[in-house]
């Protein structure tokens, strides 16, 4: 990503000028270029070929709402589609109403065949996407609305014209012609939710279904993963179009939904406004200087923080998973959101740039807690899907009310926090009221965990997860702190001295013979394993997804009493130094086998997993900030690359990109629900971020460049700033923080006198 502007551009404009001559169209980057401004630096290519799990995928939507689409398949490398979504449902928990085009006729195959598309010919935007099929010399073209979407599919001369027509998910459905040109259907999503869509056709044709291999004619056809088709007459060149919406909530809500978004509009009418709302939320930030790799990598970010959580209001109503009613509503209810990965600094990023938004979903969540009885943890559309480990919600909660965001009821939102932190289960991947573990969790102040080969002895406990005994009790620990801190804040001062006296619990699995945390059995004995690679898959007996000297850090709450633990400042800076060259004691292979979310390695440092985030700005409580701002211009220079392998670990649909758009700008919220961020080492000029109250704040970087990238002095509002640390409301107010960059380090700057 970080590479010379001058050998970026020249090899670029080398390549564009030969690519000219010898006629051959531009790949989706040069598609994207040609736009002005901020959106020709986005690449929903970016990431899209996974380290070991996960790729990002080409999401095409309107910023936050609920029509999502990209072509199904593997991954980018893939050169062939199975299909195309009429609807992305949930960010990696499925999608619903299949279709495809085809010239080869209606039968069996066709359904099932996959469809072999050029990567050149492909267009990739946020509000717009399109590819040729090159088997069948089809054209496919889509955009998309808040709640609606139009296809267009260009078919070739003297060919036959089928639409295909199927289902995703296992259950009943229906689909049903009710015109010559009009097509409703329902699909049935996660065991019981109805999603609902209606369809226009820009050309009337014979609607039918295929039982067997027997081709029939019909108007309707209903069952388990109904699958049906449209002819169209005419052997002429012939574009067909598909106008859609799709509902949560009925049949008539779908149509309602076309009505309101659809009618009248065009293809290229709704490209342009896809365009125009993609333009918006892009040019909040405006940054100078850099190079072309490193804008490209940090407004596709940008976007890439916008694709959840999505808004599934409709037309006033909303239909929730939590209760599975139908509401009326006059604010936006927002699910698809992971907060396991979205505390850390994809909600901390949304409280400068949209903080209205933030109240917005927030508010959500305490409909959800009054729908269901518990505050969510994964809120997505079926309900609170039950992932990872935390009640990191209330981390969420506590950050927006010390940053002065209001918009929802603090004492509901208290009460639900406050249930989920006396009365859930702590089980990862469990949702439910808690049972002895959670007892003995708040009786001794830790989780106990098993010895190697112990056999379990709670049914509850996930055959997978395991307990992530240590990740449970340090994540619960900085839960208990921030509803500390909230319940200080609204008065309930002896609710905040209990939790404050919890969110100690660390200390209780802190093992001085390691220095670093590790799993003690319910008899208070130390279990004698290697922190590097035992427990399990993904480490998870003990630790989750990474190992312990990834777990060593987990006290963003409480930095200063982790520093005491291992000896003062001195020793913590050189834990941390030990961290990035620690070796791995085995092959790579090896620990990747076993701890497959375990990448983007730097010593014992996995850039490509979310606990890591805060990491290498620890650095700034030591007396060598210095070596935050080495650390994090190494980081996004060797993981975040402007090309399809371009992210190191799991997207998680804003989780990870929001640290690559704070960390670019030069600052980061290292603990979240305390107001204030830490300063890195920005790789722009000058970034201006345009905020929701009228003002503006800006941070200057002062001779900034690929060399330069160490903070000789600062300033902030014209005042000298020698801390590496500035307030939230510094950057609410439209304050400016200028930074002196220079090609080595001034080791004096930002250290504590």
């Amino acid at each position: 990503m970080f590479t010379s502007t001058f050998s970026k551009k020249s090899t670029k404009n080398l390549v564009s000028s030969i690519l000219l001559l010898m006629g051959i169209s531009f790949s989706v980057m040069a598609q994207n270029d040609k736009f002005d401004g901020n959106l020709g630096y986005v690449d929903p290519s970016i990431g899209n070929v996974g380290q070991l799990l996960e790729p990002t995928r080409p999401t095409v939507q309107l910023p936050n709402q609920m029509m999502r689409m990209y072509p199904i398949r593997k991954d980018y490398i893939d050169d062939q589609i199975s299909s195309f979504p009429l609807l992305i449902v949930s960010h990696r928990l499925g999608q619903a109403f299949s279709i495809k085009p085809t010239v080869s006729g209606v039968n069996e195959d066709s359904y099932n065949a996959r469809m072999t598309y050029d990567h050149d010919l492909e267009v990739l935007q946020p509000w717009h996407y399109s590819t040729y099929l090159i088997d069948d010399d089809i054209t496919v073209k889509y955009v998309p609305g808040k709640r609606a979407g139009i296809y267009q599919f260009d078919f070739p001369e003297n060919r036959e014209k089928h639409i295909l027509l199927s289902m995703f998910n296992d259950g009943p459905s229906q689909w049903k012609f009710i015109s010559h040109n009009e097509i409703t259907g329902f699909e049935t999503y996660h065991g019981d939710i109805k999603i609902f869509v209606y369809a226009v056709l820009s050309e009337g044709g014979t609607f039918g279904t295929l039982t067997g291999n027997k081709i029939t004619e019909t108007k309707q056809v209903a069952g388990n993963k109904s699958i049906a088709w449209v002819r169209f007459p005419g052997a002429e060149s012939k574009t067909i179009s598909v106008k859609y919406a799709v509902s949560f909530i009925s049949a008539d809500q779908a149509k309602k939904n076309y009505a309101e978004e659809l009618s009248g509009i065009t293809f290229d009418q709704l490209k342009k406004a896809g365009q125009m709302a993609w333009e918006k939320v892009m040019g909040q930030i405006k940054v100078t200087g850099g190079t072309e790799a490193q804008k490209r990598s940090f407004y596709s970010a940008l976007y890439r923080c916008y694709e959840r959580p999505v808004n599934i209001l409709e037309g006033g109503k909303y239909y929730s998973g939590y209760d599975k009613k139908v509401h009326d509503s006059k604010r936006p209810f927002y699910v698809d959101d992971w907060m396991w990965d979205t505390y850390l600094a994809h909600h901390p990023l949304r409280t400068i740039l949209n903080p209205a938004q933030e109240e917005d979903i927030l508010n959500s969540y305490i409909n959800m807690f009054e729908q269901s009885g518990w505050m969510p943890t994964f809120p997505v559309l079926f309900g609170d899907h039950a992932c990872m480990n935390g009640f990191h919600s209330a981390v969420v909660f506590t950050d927006a009310l010390n940053k002065g965001i209001g918009g929802f009821d603090a004492e509901k939102a208290y009460k639900g926090m406050f249930k989920n932190a006396t009365q859930a289960t702590m089980l990862p991947w469990e949702n439910g009221p808690k049972g002895p573990l959670e007892d003995f969790y708040y009786k001794e102040g830790y989780f106990p965990a098993l010895h190697p080969e112990e056999k379990e002895t709670f049914a509850m406990v996930h055959n997978f997860e395991k307990r992530q005994a240590v990740a449970v009790t340090l994540g619960h620990s900085y839960d208990d702190w921030a509803l500390a801190q909230f319940a200080a804040k609204i008065g309930k001062t002896k609710d905040a001295g209990m939790f404050t006296h919890r969110a100690l619990n660390y200390r209780n699995l802190w093992s001085n013979k390691e220095m670093m945390f590790m799993p003690k059995d319910d008899k208070g004995n130390w279990i004698d394993i290697d922190p590097k690679y035992d427990g399990g898959m993904g480490g998870r007996d003990y630790f989750d997804e990474n190992n312990g000297w990834t777990y060593m850090w987990q006290v963003q709450h409480d930095i200063p009493g982790l520093m005491e633990l291992m000896g003062g400042k001195i020793n913590f800076e050189a834990r941390l130094d030990q961290l990035f060259r620690e070796g791995l004691d085995r092959s790579k292979q090896e620990v990747q086998v076993k701890f497959p979310d375990f990448t983007g390695i730097v010593g014992q440092y996995s850039m490509g997993n979310e606990p890591s985030f805060h990491i290498p700005y620890l650095y700034n409580y030591t007396g060598s900030p210095w070596k935050t701002q080495k650390r994090i211009r190494m980081l996004l220079d060797v993981w975040f690359k402007d090309n399809i392998f371009g992210i190191p670990g799991d997207e998680d649909g804003g989780g990870m990109t929001a640290f690559v758009v704070f960390s670019s700008m030069g600052f980061y919220p290292v603990t979240p629900g305390v107001p204030v961020y830490t300063i890195g080492s920005p790789v722009f000029e000058s970034v201006v971020i345009d905020l929701q109250n009228g003002k503006q704040f800006k941070l200057i970087a002062k001779n900034c460049s690929v060399i330069n990238k160490y903070i000789q002095h600062a300033t902030l509002n014209g005042v000298v700033l020698d801390t590496p640390f500035f307030k939230h409301e510094d950057l609410m107010a439209g304050g400016e923080l200028v930074l002196v960059m220079g090609p080595k380090p001034n080791k004096q700057w930002g250290v504590e006198k």
